[in-house]
């Protein structure tokens, strides 16, 4: 705690600073080769009599007064002369002009020059990353982030084709699980943010410290080779060239949770913060676990009548959401070098409500008898507080240095209180049940990555960027409770009564505690080296990455026990039930004890190395190749170091990746690619791990597998893409992927309750083909339409997994069969009024894999309507945001497919139902 607090107080300092140096203006950019995005060294740009060069990174920076219709120029050899109008440098914040320029055609003049405006270029420079990009990709820039209604970075992704949202973080790409995207920051390969799953929670992101987004679809060596869905880069914001200090504050709601009292467990003094202080933690007398089992009844008992807390609650009455954005930079000389500096605080604190209904079934000849019919409240207060420092030392021309530092501290603190039926011991009448869980799950994701680009005059010059970094991922759930009473209809005038008894249950009496702590660290770099052949560009570039990265995962589960029977004690409420009175080795007492095994703990490490040479081979003025190798050594250790015990796993393979990505240009709008790849997906640590964890929420135990295989993915893709004006595209893709030994979690019925598991599993191979369609218009053709753009995409995906022992025939988990996201952008820079309106669905797919007595469980389609209008206020200082998400407020759906018609109706089981309601915010910023 006091670390974060310590890292918070810096944050404060820096933006005191950054707004006591503020004192001038400044317009800056990048200038970018138009044919492949490579930043443009030595570049004049000039404005009124003023002119600087760009560095090796491309920037430049020119200090000017507020002021409207400067005209920029900007020369360099080789390329057309480019003159850029209406340029207005703004008195609120620094005005950023990205440029891009292109080379002369043979049927050119020589001295021809380029006539351009600062909006018209300011739309190319992003369309033109992706129009340039030597790979199959979509970029999505901070303007269009600004744009859009979403708060994080996950909600921001699934606006791209082919992408969408599984539980409000986790990205799905071109319909596959997550589990087959890789996520990057800032250059630098990231590890799972989840124990339970491999996948990336990009949530902890606010979607307000990102500068750029670059969603990669098809594989080049340079960088990671384990993906098949796709590459997310997330880039943060750079350093500025001029100073200023922005505020940002929030309020908002959720439908079904504003007109509710929200309930929160009795927590501690920092929990508005998300951070525990204490209240939860282990008793100090609590033994290591393999003390535990020593200890004698009595003391046992006595370290669980000091560590159990009762399961009741606070209620408040307005359950708003709040947050916080202070940012801030600035630049200086240090030792006569500039040295720039950027800082961001960011808080937000979110209270929902949900409301779930959750089934298990036992389907026979079509017909389903139901296991246990629950209906679930679930209070949940999201907290997460973060910053963000970028420091970059400019050395001179030739040579940079960076050190980029992210900390997010994302906390989920939830009650649950459930009601229903249970037919495990009344398979007739069944079980009449009250249940509730408490919880405290804090994750801490820290990054720190120093990184330099230098020009060497070496072989005529040549390019060297390396890197180091070292990130931790460290999770904490102190104290997660679970209490459950039954109560038979059957038997007249009987009470509800704790399901406690003599066994060891995580299921009810349950006190869960564990630690997770992830360390990543990475170093590498990469030469590259351009000449001219053929008369055109080339680019050769080879790089070396070495990664560890090492796990410790500790688990302990409690269970309160009773030895016979005491109907007085079982019969009390949540609240008191487990006073310290109540317990005792006496007769009809409560005790405590741990469950013992060590399938609850593991230690893992990887030891990743990497290697890669690549090409790019401007052929000629129409043809270009991106292609190359890389190999991947991989050794992985999970379990145990020693051979003898059974929870030892130890993988070691080589993995040969080769790429190649076909650039025809068609004309200077229109580009076909073909691409073709080998990539793979290795398993997490969690799904070759034994753990076995109770999932409250699902009534069942997921447990992993030291017998899975990593997969191994061959793609393809063919796209064609049009570029008729600046901001409008049209493109057309298809894709083909060959999964071999795809994982899945598939669900293993072997009875009712805690005998009921969900266990990773390989099958033989699954064949995906798809079809992509994005376009962006203006409609400006129509006056009255004239601020309006409309934009969408689609895919659409066949997918089939094949299985000769399981004869299976069906989706693999986690693919749709379709995403549509459509978009309709109002603009009106005079007015300063902006306005979006995003839609977006996609088709049913499979959440759970089911077996031979239970059919998958498919996930129904539902559409999703959000909202955003703001306004400029205050001399344009000023902004006012309202956010409306979710505006359809649809049931989400999750059901045994039983009459087999590809869709959800009365004749089918639903196993899951979810409302989460309609989120409201509106937000108001400043910039000083």
């Amino acid at each position: 705690m006091k670390k974060q607090l310590h890292k918070s107080i810096m944050l404060l300092a820096l933006f005191s600073a950054g707004y006591a140096f503020a004192q001038s203006q400044v317009l800056e950019g990048r200038v970018l080769d138009e044919k492949d995005n490579n930043p443009i060294e030595g570049v004049k740009v000039k404005v009124n009599d003023q002119e600087v060069t760009t560095d090796i990174s491309g920037y430049y920076s020119i200090n000017l007064s507020p002021g409207t219709n400067y005209v920029i120029t900007v020369t360099s050899n080789g390329y057309n002369r480019k003159e850029i109008s209406e340029v207005t440098v703004k008195s609120d914040n620094t005005t950023h002009l990205d440029i891009v320029l292109g080379k002369p055609s043979t049927k050119e003049i020589e001295g021809v020059v380029i006539k351009s405006n600062a909006r018209k270029e300011t739309i190319a420079s992003t369309i033109g990353l992706q129009k340039n990009s030597g790979v199959v990709s979509q970029v999505i820039g901070v303007e269009a982030i600004k744009r859009s209604p979403d708060r994080n970075t996950g909600e921001v992704l699934k606006r791209v084709s082919g992408v969408s949202l599984f539980d409000g973080k986790y990205i799905v790409v071109r319909g596959l699980s997550d589990r087959y995207n890789q996520a990057m920051l800032n250059g630098i390969q990231l590890s799972s943010t989840e124990p339970d799953r491999k996948t990336f929670s990009f949530d902890l992101f606010p979607a307000n410290v990102i500068e750029t987004l670059v969603i990669n679809k098809t594989f080049i060596p340079e960088y990671s080779g384990e993906w098949a869905g796709g590459l997310i880069q997330v880039n943060t914001k750079d350093i500025p060239n001029k100073n200023f200090f922005n505020v940002q504050v929030g309020v908002g709601g959720n439908s079904i949770t504003m007109n509710h009292e929200f309930h929160m467990q009795q927590g501690g003094k920092w929990d508005f913060l998300g951070i525990d202080d204490g209240y939860r933690k282990l008793p100090s007398n609590m033994p290591a676990k393999n003390s535990f089992s020593i200890l004698n009844e009595n003391d046992k008992t006595n370290i669980g009548k000091e560590y159990v807390k009762g399961l009741g609650y606070n209620s408040i009455g307005y359950p708003e959401n709040v947050s916080l954005q202070v940012d801030g930079g600035f630049n200086t000389k240090v030792f006569g070098k500039d040295l720039g500096v950027i800082a961001v605080l960011n808080y937000s604190n979110t209270k929902k409500r949900t409301e779930s209904k959750n089934r298990f079934f036992t389907i026979n000849d079509q017909l389903a008898d139901t296991n246990f019919d629950y209906f679930t409240e679930k209070y949940s207060n999201d907290v997460i507080l973060g910053g963000l420092l970028n420091l970059t030392l400019k050395l001179n021309s030739d040579n940079k240095i960076s050190l980029k530092n992210i900390i997010t501290n994302n906390t989920v603190n939830h009650m649950s209180f459930r009601t229903g039926k249970d037919f495990e011991f009344d398979p007739i009448n069944g079980t009449n049940i009250m249940a509730r869980e408490i919880g405290f799950k804090e994750t801490t994701f820290y990054n720190s990555t120093l990184n330099g680009t230098h020009k060497l005059n070496v072989l005529g010059g040549v390019t060297l960027n390396w890197y180091g970094s070292f990130g931790i991922l460290d999770q904490y759930i102190p104290l997660l409770q679970r209490l459950q009473y039954n109560q038979y209809p059957d038997i007249t005038g009987s009470p509800y009564l704790a399901l406690i008894s003599n066994g060891l249950s995580q299921k009810s009496g349950s006190v869960f505690y564990s630690t997770l702590s992830d360390y990543l660290y990475n170093a590498g770099g990469d030469l590259s080296k351009t000449f001219t052949m053929f008369g055109q560009k080339q680019t050769v570039k080879g790089g070396y990455l070495f990664q560890v990265k090492d796990r410790i995962y500790n688990s302990r589960p409690f269970s309160v026990r009773l030895a016979g029977y005491n109907q007085g004690l079982l019969s009390q409420p949540f609240e008191t039930i487990f006073n310290p009175e109540n317990f005792g080795t006496e007769g009809g007492k409560f005790t405590f004890d741990e469950i013992a095994g060590n399938q609850y703990r593991y230690i893992a490490n990887t030891i990743l190395n990497a290697g890669y040479l690549q090409l790019d081979n401007n052929f000629t003025p129409w043809f270009r190749a991106v292609w190359g190798l890389r190999v991947e050594n991989f050794d992985q250790l999970v379990g145990s170091t020693k051979r003898s015990d059974d929870r030892f796993v130890n993988t070691r393979v080589t993995d040969f990746l080769p790429a190649l990505n076909l650039t025809f240009k068609v004309n200077n709008s229109m580009n076909i690619r073909v691409a073709g790849s080998q990539t793979v997906v290795r398993p997490e640590f969690r799904e070759v791990s034994p753990l076995a964890y109770y999932d409250f929420d699902l009534g069942a135990t997921v447990i992993g597998n030291k017998f899975i295989q990593r997969t191994k993915i061959t793609n393809a893709d063919l796209r064609w893409e049009w570029y008729p004006r600046n901001g409008e595209i049209l493109s057309v893709a298809g894709f083909y992927k060959n999964f071999k030994n795809p994982i899945e979690l598939y669900f293993n019925q072997s009875g009712v309750g805690t005998s009921n598991t969900f266990n990773y599993m390989n099958v033989d191979k699954a064949d995906a083909y798809g079809a992509e369609l994005e376009f962006r218009k203006k409609l400006d053709f129509v006056s009255v339409l004239k601020n309006f753009t409309f934009g969408g995409n689609f895919a659409l995906i066949k997918n089939k997994v094949t299985d000769e022992a399981t004869k299976t025939d069906r989706p693999m988990q986690g693919q749709s069969p379709y995403t549509i996201n459509l978009s309709m952008q109002y603009d009106a820079e005079k007015t300063g009024w902006t306005s979006t309106v995003l839609f977006n669905m996609i088709g049913r797919r499979i959440l759970y894999v089911g077996n031979d007595q239970v059919p998958p469980i498919w996930e129904a389609p539902r559409p999703l309507l959000d909202f955003q209008v703001a306004k400029k206020i205050w001399q344009n200082k000023g902004e006012i945001k309202l956010n409306v998400s979710d505006i359809l407020n649809r049931r989400a759906k999750f059901y045994h497919d039983l009459n087999g018609n590809k869709k959800y109706d009365g004749a089918d089981a639903l196993a899951i139902e979810r409302l989460t309601g309609t989120n409201i915010s509106l937000t108001l910023g400043y910039s000083f």
